[in-house]
């Protein structure tokens, strides 16, 4: 199958790359390297360096690739700069993301995997969150991905067009090949391990008075492998209907446990020092994942925080400056 990967030169979308090529597929890589990196596609997929907001681009590429399916990782992912921005996300992953369903009705594509998020969920109801949680967004980050989730609840209704909306909680970890490499740096395991490598004196950690068991912030922390394998079961899946899922480890970590982990993996110090809690930020976020287990017997395979937080300690020691070393 030819399978266009939005994206696919991100964190999340080159891992997805590298597992689909192993499993035979034929894969398009389409992104722009505003935050992806050319370094971090598979040699064996085929890359297109385009824009979504290019669409005589992007629809070239559905016409001379003759894409079968589209896996959709490209978008602004970070959630404060949405709130001070809206507009910039809802410009690059509503109206991009427009451009691309667009394309894929033009060219009768109609199978298609969303990468959506757990920040649809800023006012849960009940722990963990399964699907059927109420929807509240966080953020215009969240929001553009719930309008996402919406465009494709119809175009399944009006065109049949197939898709998935996989609800990631936190992607963590690495393959030995593909790591986590963003600027700026957003994400707690990275931001321990860069501690680690000398690159930061020590670790800030925001808020030390939640009701959580060592009072910081508790997080479900899903290695990005078992990520990939959720979204080849689904695409897989298709032919039987459109779904959506949570994705999770189905345990929760807290901010001190990942800190003392990757103490333990890197045989370093790193210090940490308490700061204040940022506005928004919950107690705890764990991820109900019964249904994608139930429907498509998808299991975490790496659900140990040490072994998550081992195999991105290997790839960073790796690659200390990222794919641009």
């Amino acid at each position: 199958m030819n399978i266009l990967v939005t994206g696919g030169a991100g964190y999340i979308g080159s891992i997805v790359v590298e597992e689909l090529v192993k499993t035979g597929e034929r894969v398009i890589v389409y992104d722009n390297l505003s935050q992806g990196h050319r370094n971090a596609v598979d040699p064996q997929a085929t890359f297109i360096e385009g824009d979504l907001a290019d669409v005589v681009r992007l629809g070239a590429a559905f016409q001379q690739r003759n894409i079968e399916a589209v896996m959709h990782f490209a978008s602004s992912t970070l959630v404060a700069e949405s709130v001070t921005n809206p507009l910039l996300y809802f410009r690059n992953n509503v109206a991009c993301g427009l451009n691309l369903l667009e394309a894929m009705l033009r060219h009768g594509v109609k199978r298609f995997i969303l990468s959506s998020t757990a920040n649809l969920f800023a006012e849960p109801e009940r722990m963990p969150i399964d699907e059927e949680e109420r929807i509240v967004p966080g953020s215009p980050y969240g929001e553009s991905k719930f309008i996402l989730e919406r465009m494709l609840h119809w175009l399944d209704k009006s065109h049949g067009l197939r898709y998935a909306a996989l609800r990631y909680f936190n992607a963590a970890g690495a393959s030995p090949d593909h790591g986590e490499d963003h600027d700026p740096e957003t994400h707690l395991i990275p931001l321990v391990l860069q501690v680690a490598l000398g690159q930061r004196e020590h670790i800030e950690i925001y808020g030390t008075d939640y009701p959580t068991p060592d009072s910081t912030c508790v997080r479900d922390y899903i290695h990005v492998l078992d990520l990939a394998q959720a979204h080849i079961l689904a695409l897989q899946a298709l032919e039987e209907g459109s779904r959506v899922y949570n994705l999770g480890n189905g345990q929760g970590f807290s901010v001190r446990e990942v800190i003392e982990t990757a103490r333990q993996v890197t045989g370093h110090p790193i210090p940490a020092i308490e700061g204040p809690r940022r506005p928004g930020d919950p107690a705890v976020l764990i991820a109900g994942s019964t249904k994608i287990s139930h429907q498509l017997g998808w299991q975490p395979r790496h659900p140990d925080l040490r072994a998550i937080i081992s195999s991105a300690w290997d790839w960073h020691k790796e690659h200390p400056h990222g794919y641009e070393n």
